[in-house]
């Protein structure tokens, strides 16, 4: 599975893909509302298509578009609401700081809202 801009695994890294799964059988089976599902904020629809890195991943919910994955990094020195990353480039400038950060990836529908956390990880050399 592709995990956005972040690097390569590390021991630390915590993966969501369980949660996911528990997610969407609950969805399936009529337990979870579709608005619960696809509640994903203008912001972040629109850091899926600006900034997302695309996957070949089917929307699991309305099964008619791609989903993105958007990567954010938290920490010292960085906005309240984090950096929205957008390049290897750029998180490979920030993985090098002298700082404890934290990296998100969420995997986003742009069309329908569907949004989930995939995986967190430690950045950073603090």
């Amino acid at each position: 599975m592709d995990t956005g801009l972040l690097p390569a695994r590390r021991p630390a890294d915590v993966d969501y893909r369980l949660a996911r799964q528990t997610t969407l059988d609950g969805w399936r089976r009529g337990s979870i509302g579709r608005d619960v599902l696809c509640d994903a904020q203008p912001m972040l629809r629109r850091n899926a298509v600006e900034c997302g890195t695309p996957t070949s991943e089917t929307c699991p919910v309305c099964e008619d578009h791609e989903v993105a994955h958007v990567t954010y990094v938290f920490g010292p020195r960085l906005p309240a609401h984090g950096r929205c990353i957008s390049t290897p480039g750029e998180l490979g400038r920030l993985d090098a700081r002298q700082a404890r950060l934290t990296g998100y990836v969420v995997e986003v529908c742009a069309a329908c809202g569907w949004n989930h956390l995939v995986r967190v990880t430690s950045l950073g050399r603090g």
